[in-house]
């Protein structure tokens, strides 16, 4: 994927805000500090499009991005951090389940793991949301210079066997080194002209 613009469109809450039209998206999630800005930063070729903070949970909305004019690129809100209020955890929820099952163009969730943490409640909560409604999930998993090789193997096994996956189905990522960036992308465009082909 070559990508020559990027632009912020909006942020939402809810299905009044989000941006009209019918551009393909491709939405990521995670938990907070799990280096989703990194990613998609790295992706994109861009050094702060997505801002990185060291107070993980500052991500509240969605943040929709628009990518070469072909496609939105759409940053959910990092979910499972201790210090994010009450009544913002309680939003997230219904603000993510709305998301996923009310939105027809989305075509595919990139789903980001530690390889250093155990898959969360949230975690296994958003592949199961994604698994009811329809909606391929790409699981990434980051921070993998932060192991070692011996490590990362034993990770990945317990991040598959947790979320009952293959391992073949993780893609592992590094914002360091840029490991993975390549894959990833594959990955993407494979899913969006499985899409394209299905409405065809």
């Amino acid at each position: 994927m070559l990508v020559k613009t990027t632009e912020f469109i909006t942020s939402a809450t809810k299905p009044a805000h989000y941006p009209s039209g019918e551009l393909p998206e491709i939405a990521f999630a995670g938990r907070s500090n799990v280096g989703k800005s990194s990613l998609i930063n790295v992706l994109l070729n861009r050094k702060n499009l997505v801002r990185t903070s060291s107070t993980p949970g500052r991500t509240q909305l969605i943040n929709f991005f628009g990518v070469n004019g072909a496609f939105m690129l759409v940053d959910l809100p990092g979910y499972g951090f201790a210090k994010v209020p009450l009544a913002v955890k309680k939003q997230w929820g219904p603000m993510m389940e709305t998301y996923l099952s009310s939105r027809d163009n989305l075509r595919v969730v990139v789903l980001i793991l530690d390889i250093r943490r155990v898959p969360t409640a949230e975690d296994r909560q958003m592949l199961e949301w994604l698994r009811a409604y329809s909606v391929p999930p790409l699981l990434v998993v980051t921070k993998c210079d932060k192991v070692s090789k011996n490590e990362r193997a034993r990770q990945a096994a317990l991040i598959a066997r947790t979320l009952e996956v293959e391992k073949e189905e993780l893609h592992f990522f590094s914002a360091l080194s840029k490991e993975g960036k390549d894959a990833i992308w594959v990955a993407i465009e494979r899913l969006l002209a499985v899409s394209r082909d299905d409405e065809e």
